[in-house]
């Protein structure tokens, strides 16, 4: 899901799918007297904005230069200094104990392989853990923009964090249908229940 998003015309949904997709379905519907548009990133569940000027071609021309989501935004740029850029490799600075860095130090490779090491099995073994954060925290943001008026919406937020799916799927049962089934989707990968 990560690189798909879904549009939203008031409380109905327009399309999911790639973003040039996504931009032209919203560019087909907008008018004057239309409801309002949102396009939502899945994987962060927050709105995004496009510059939907011109015609379907000037669209698509803008978005193959680059995607305009947030998430997507690279950081403001730091000055270069060591390590090895072309390799996507980002110095930073970290903050640790004498006896933290002693530690590193003795290790095969250093602190910077041993780190590295550290943190992709960190990534390994917490996986499960984050991907469902994520999608919980998706959800909220959607929730939060699209359904923070209607009925037990704080309850249904407080089960979403709770993981009580079937209390979740109860509370939001009266939502409109694509609010609540695109709620689920972004959840619990479509499982409710």
């Amino acid at each position: 899901m990560s690189k798909s998003f879904t549009t939203f015309q008031g409380q109905r949904r327009l399309a999911t799918g790639p973003l040039p997709e996504v931009a032209l379905a919203v560019k087909r519907a907008e008018s004057p007297r239309s409801e309002p548009i949102l396009i939502f990133s899945d994987a962060t569940g927050r709105a995004i904005d496009l510059d939907l000027r011109g015609d379907e071609t000037a669209v698509l021309a803008r978005l193959a230069g680059g995607t305009p989501a947030a998430e997507d935004t690279p950081p403001p740029s730091e000055p270069r200094g060591r390590g090895r850029p072309k390799l996507g490799v980002v110095a930073r600075e970290v903050t640790l104990l004498p006896r933290h860095w002693a530690w590193l130090n003795d290790q095969p490779g250093g602190a910077s392989v041993a780190l590295r090491k550290l943190v992709d099995a960190a990534r390994r073994g917490n996986g499960d853990a984050d991907r469902q954060r994520a999608a919980r925290d998706a959800a909220y943001h959607f929730m939060s923009a699209m359904a923070g008026n209607l009925p037990d919406f704080e309850e249904a937020i407080r089960a979403l964090f709770a993981d009580d799916r079937r209390r979740f799927a109860e509370l939001i049962a009266p939502w409109p249908a694509d609010i609540r089934d695109h709620a689920v989707r972004l959840a619990f990968d479509g499982h409710a229940g």
